[in-house]
């Protein structure tokens, strides 16, 4: 029962950096990008509805975020920038 609970403990841990980390990294993007009405960037949700059923699309955004093709070049980790891109493309 012990190592049960270190292990939800654990999880749940994680997902709470996780989210954190999203969110922190959301905040930056919101300069350029709202959730519902274009900005100087497209809003999520008319990102997430463009790249809907894409297995691919959290990689491919990424990439252009970090090369700067299509998107100008975001510095960040990768663990920062897949939860920026899955936290936009989850939008609705």
């Amino acid at each position: 029962m012990k190592k049960i609970l270190i292990a939800v403990a654990v999880v749940g841990s994680l997902a709470g950096a996780y989210v954190a980390q999203a969110q922190d990294a959301t905040k930056k993007c919101m300069g350029c990008h709202d959730m519902d009405k274009k900005k100087v960037g497209p809003a999520f949700k008319d990102v997430a509805k463009k790249y809907k059923g894409n297995n691919e699309a959290s990689g491919m955004v990424i990439a252009k975020m970090k090369d700067g093709k299509g998107h100008p070049k975001v510095a960040g980790t990768d663990a920062e920038l897949k939860a920026a891109v899955d936290a936009a493309l989850a939008a609705k």
